[in-house]
């Protein structure tokens, strides 16, 4: 494995991350910050990144990234420390990536110290300096929407991830006027300046969203969310039946950049978060599918193609009080443990976060549930009529005195698999329709303890970042990132 710092980024292998057995090459400040003791007896997370969006909150200031302690030895625990503000309006921040990640181990002159930022409204891609000081990030480079647009004809960046060349590849979900194009952004790594688009000519998808690699199998698999003109304005359900909303897991050959497959979910899936198990040499993993309420298990058949099937669905609930007659659960993030073990998920309608065994991956196994907040709890507008799942409404959720506003959505893990954290934003035009009271109290983060043996979850009543308290006013929180990485941003070789 080599010894600290003398490796490159991230670590050899998904275990030895959860094993904490090789350090990551990041600054010496932060590998100096405490200890928490997992069960490896690795330290535990410190801080946690995440962007806050104020972008349709009625509150005309920049959104930030907010740098949040999560020690709990530390008098700053659950607090947000440090705040760096973008110097543009209306960029609704979303999903971040790394500069480099485990994908470049092994090559001692990357480090894992700028945090790649894009801007899903603007286009704009902001370079964020995470290494000279972790408690106190800066702005290092900003990447004009104009340059994805005259060099890419490209918009509405999305996932971001790092390469072992040494690039940043980005997927957009759409074309500078708001039309849907699965195309994707290659940045140099270096400077980051926009080298043009990654895909090689041929045909592009008709949608785009996030994506995984898998160089061993040659493959990239990318998910489709929506044409950005239509759901940047709220989500309206004719839009599925007039085609708006992707449908298709789009399956790319690594090598030559080509789409060679596109699998078809079906009408009204919505496939969005995507991820191969961590085992580089595996060729399955599995996507969320939003709206049909369907965890796909995606695989590489015995003829060399790819193919998709079914393993978990989570049922609608027939209601009275709310848009539709049928509420669907609405996955909005799922996650795999880097022990490739567990997949979690979060039900941001519902309001239900989920633990699955995936020990038998086409068979996985329900071993872990909590509601924290959602739109079915006892004493609110809705009321369900009939439930295959439940024989009561969820109580609502209420941590320190506070009745949890929105949904559990985004989702990370900390290496060792013990600390599930969440949080309740969606998207801002989503959260205003789905949950106005997130835009009046701001969003939450939350912490689950997650039982490693048998399964299982907790609420962590001593853990709530209240963002409803911010100096600027309420702002909605999104996607985490750890300093030194995490299961749903590293992708080994």
């Amino acid at each position: 494995a080599g010894k600290c710092g003398t490796c490159g980024p991230g670590y050899p292998s998904p275990l030895e991350a959860m094993k904490g057995e090789c350090c990551d090459n990041i600054p010496k400040s932060w590998n100096e910050i405490g200890t928490g003791g997992g069960i490896w007896g690795r330290p535990r997370e410190q801080l946690l990144y995440l962007p806050c969006i104020y972008r349709n909150t009625g509150i005309d200031i920049p959104d930030f990234l907010a740098t949040v302690d999560v020690d709990p030895n530390s008098p700053h625990y659950c607090q947000v420390i440090h705040r760096l503000p973008m110097p543009n309006l209306g960029d609704e921040l979303h999903h971040s990536g790394w500069n480099a990640c485990s994908s470049c181990h092994g090559d001692p002159t990357k480090t894992r110290n700028l945090l790649v930022l894009p801007s899903l409204i603007s286009s704009r891609v902001y370079i964020v300096d995470v290494g000279t000081d972790p408690r106190a990030p800066k702005l290092h480079k900003v990447v004009e929407a104009e340059e994805l647009s005259r060099k890419g004809k490209a918009a509405f960046p999305h996932t971001s991830h790092c390469l072992g060349s040494g690039e940043i590849l980005i997927s957009c979900l759409g074309d500078p006027a708001g039309n849907g194009k699965g195309t994707f952004i290659l940045l140099d790594g270096e400077t980051f300046e926009v080298k043009g688009n990654w895909e090689k000519g041929g045909k592009i998808p008709a949608l785009g969203y996030d994506f995984w690699y898998q160089p061993r199998h040659n493959v990239l698999i990318s998910t489709e969310w929506g044409v950005p003109r239509i759901l940047a304005q709220g989500f309206d359900p004719r839009d599925v039946q007039k085609g708006h909303y992707g449908r298709h897991i789009n399956v790319w050959d690594w090598g030559s950049r080509s789409l060679l497959q596109q699998l078809d979910l079906g009408e009204g899936s919505i496939p969005l978060e995507i991820r191969f198990l961590h085992d580089p040499s595996a060729s399955q993993g599995f996507v969320g599918c939003a709206l049909s309420g369907e965890i796909q298990r995606f695989y590489k058949s015995q003829e060399g193609n790819w193919a998709a099937e079914k393993v978990i669905e989570v049922p609608s609930k027939k209601v009275q009080g709310w848009l539709l007659p049928d509420m669907p659960g609405l996955i909005t993030d799922i996650l795999i443990s880097l022990d490739d073990r567990f997949l979690y998920f979060s039900n941001w309608i519902h309001g239900d976060v989920r633990q699955y065994d995936i020990s038998d991956p086409r068979n996985p196994r329900l071993v872990g549930q909590v509601f924290l907040g959602g739109s079915i709890s006892k004493g609110g507008a809705v009321t369900v009529l009939e439930d295959r799942e439940l024989r009561d409404q969820p109580e609502p959720c209420v941590i320190q005195g506070k009745k949890i506003p929105g949904g559990p959505q985004m989702l990370q893990l900390s290496l060792d698999g013990r600390r599930l954290y969440v949080t309740t934003s969606l998207f801002s035009a989503w959260d205003r329709q789905f949950y106005p009271e997130l835009l009046r109290e701001g969003s939450v983060m939350l912490q689950l303890d997650v039982d490693t043996e048998k399964g299982g979850l907790a609420v962590n009543p001593k853990f709530l970042v209240d963002f409803g308290k911010e100096p600027g006013g309420p702002v909605l929180a999104h996607e985490m990132r750890y300093p030194g990485g995490d299961c749903t941003s590293d992708i080994w070789l």
